[in-house]
């Protein structure tokens, strides 16, 4: 047998939780020396105390962990709620994590106000464009993990499609979004993902849109270089001088996307141009 503090540390837990299990029946000592009062544990608690701290982790309290341990859950019932468990928490990470880069974006946004540089802006027309299209929603334009997580499967399929029937790209891949609210107070936005196309096609047998999108003009325009989950900051210098320089965004909507280069996988040596088409303010 083994000591409180023995069983304790070859359990990973406190005495003093060891303690709390033995007054509320959950792990009774396997014996306890009446004179000393001293208590003593079994190799084969610790399979029982594993149960506890994995059923612990799983999100219950103490007296349902008390009652499944008392039903004698089965281990492969327990490895599959486990298991469940461990896919939720990494779901969950993987949110803190697309958050915590949001909030980067927006810290480095703060720490350079008032020193933004906006002197490459350009205002041209852009031409009117055919594009192959596939759409997905996003949960709103300032969730970029989400814009991510939609946006991005569509090129390839779109590739895919064009490929299979033999629709040719003649542009820059780009990306423009619309809002598509449900309801009021409802944030979110269709993710469009588009090749520009020269070719006349019929749209309906394609397993994609076949879309005209109409000129840009006069429009802002500003290179992004690197990876577009910190395209805030370029989004906010091309605010800034639309501001500045007595222009207006001709429509509310968001900026169009285009990729001018883009290697794969080395997302910090992307380029991309934002368009927003803009109209004089007026005096």
């Amino acid at each position: 047998m083994f000591t409180i503090g023995d069983f304790a540390g070859l359990g990973r837990v406190s005495v003093r939780m060891l303690r709390h299990y033995d007054a509320i029946g959950l792990i009774r000592p396997a014996h306890v020396d009446p004179h000393s009062g001293y208590r003593y544990y079994t190799a084969a608690q610790l399979r029982v105390l594993n149960r506890v701290i994995a059923l612990k982790d799983l999100g219950f309290t103490l007296q349902q962990v008390k009652s499944m341990i008392e039903d004698k859950i089965e281990p492969s019932e327990l490895r599959g709620m486990l298991r469940l468990r461990r896919s939720e928490l990494a779901t969950q990470v993987e949110a803190d994590a697309a958050r915590l880069t949001q909030v980067d974006a927006r810290l480095r946004l703060i720490e350079i106000e008032g020193h933004m540089d906006t002197g490459d802006v350009i205002v041209k027309h852009v031409p009117a464009l055919r594009v192959a299209r596939l759409s997905g929603t996003a949960a709103s334009y300032e969730d970029t993990a989400s814009i991510e997580e939609n946006l991005s499967p569509l090129y390839p399929r779109l590739l895919d499609l064009m490929r299979e029937h033999g629709v040719f790209i003649a542009g820059a891949p780009m990306a423009y979004y619309e809002p598509a609210p449900t309801e009021p107070g409802d944030e979110t936005v269709a993710v469009h993902a588009a090749f520009p196309i020269a070719t006349e096609v019929d749209p309906y047998s394609l397993g994609f849109d076949v879309v005209d999108l109409p000129p840009l003009g006069p429009a802002a325009t500003l290179l992004h270089e690197g990876n577009m989950m910190q395209a805030m900051g370029t989004v906010q210098k091309l605010a800034s001088w639309i501001d500045d320089n007595g222009y207006r965004p001709t429509e509310p909507g968001f900026p169009r996307e285009i990729f001018l280069e883009c290697p794969p996988y080395e997302f910090d040596k992307w380029i991309t141009e934002l368009q927003i088409p803009v109209t004089p303010t007026e005096n």
